[in-house]
């Protein structure tokens, strides 16, 4: 009796190096999509990571999800336009040009379209409403509108003397008043013995409450707006963080924007570290509240 050819009884299976569902790590986000969605627009960097054959060449993290290292809050823009090629952003959005970048790195053309500033009537570049809040302008483009409408409606000699004057009245009046408050919680390790070196731990974040306009103006690109990603220049939010973990470096960018400490307040509690020891964890909240006029 002959036996048939296994080789042609079997079925071939299409090779498929990438899952339906794939798990994604970008930034520290974890982002859940469907594989057609990242290869939905040809010639894409993420089309270009998940049609290749080498799954072992695109970098996991721990869990093995597939990392990528960019903005991971600003991902969601990027894959949301993958899913039907429209972008839909907030009303108050501050983070235009900075998604215009993270469209250029995942090499996006259209979308970078999108994103770019409009041309105005007057053939210059003019700044579209969603790219940055009213609140958030700098008033150095006024400043130099009327320095110009100064200098020639005075004579040159006098244009000269109150030039520098005018300027630095115009940048201080442009200042908004308002307090931010800056929190962080500290804690030490202390022995039995008072006389050993207490070990501290490392602050392991800097809060920010105040106004969203203030707050982005005095602390700019290392202000961590992730938890509360949407909120108008002109409310308030106790959500947002630096991405440092110096106060000292805070307290600097506080100072130059001209604020001042006018409060501060602590508060402190003790626990033991382990049962069969003395020793103990303090742990603290400070809070430091500074005001410009």
């Amino acid at each position: 009796m002959a036996l048939a050819d296994s080789a042609g009884c079997a079925n071939p299976v299409e090779d498929k190096p990438f899952p339906d569902i794939i798990e994604l790590n970008v930034g520290g986000q974890v982002y859940i999509t469907r594989h057609p969605t990242l290869v939905s627009v040809p010639g894409s960097l993420l089309w270009e990571m998940f049609t290749q054959k080498n799954v072992r060449s695109l970098a996991r993290d721990s869990k093995g999800r597939f990392f990528v290292d960019r903005d991971g809050f600003l991902f969601r823009y990027i894959l949301d336009y993958m899913r039907d090629q429209q972008l839909v952003l907030p009303e108050h959005f501050p983070e235009r040009s900075r998604l215009q970048r993270e469209a250029e790195y995942f090499m996006l053309p259209e979308l970078v379209k999108m994103l770019a500033p409009k041309l105005s009537k007057q053939n210059s570049l003019g700044e579209d409403p969603c790219q940055s809040d009213p609140e958030e302008l700098s008033p150095s483009a006024d400043t130099a509108r009327a320095l110009s409408s100064a200098s020639a409606a005075l004579p040159s000699a006098a244009v000269g003397a109150a030039g520098a004057g005018s300027a630095g009245t115009a940048a201080t009046e442009g200042r908004r008043a308002g307090f931010i408050t800056i929190g962080y919680r500290g804690s030490y390790t202390l022995g039995r013995d008072s006389q050993t070196d207490a070990k501290f731990r490392r602050v392991a974040r800097i809060m920010v409450c105040g106004k969203t306009s203030l707050a982005k103006e005095v602390f700019g690109d290392t202000l961590n707006e992730s938890r509360d990603p949407d909120r108008p220049p002109e409310r308030y939010t106790s959500r947002y963080y630096l991405k440092f973990t110096f106060l000292e470096q805070a307290f600097d960018k506080l100072a130059d924007a001209g604020f001042h400490m006018v409060a501060c307040n602590s508060t402190g509690t003790c626990a033991f570290a382990h049962d069969q020891t003395d020793d103990r964890i303090w742990t603290s909240y400070t809070e430091y509240v500074f005001y410009r006029e």
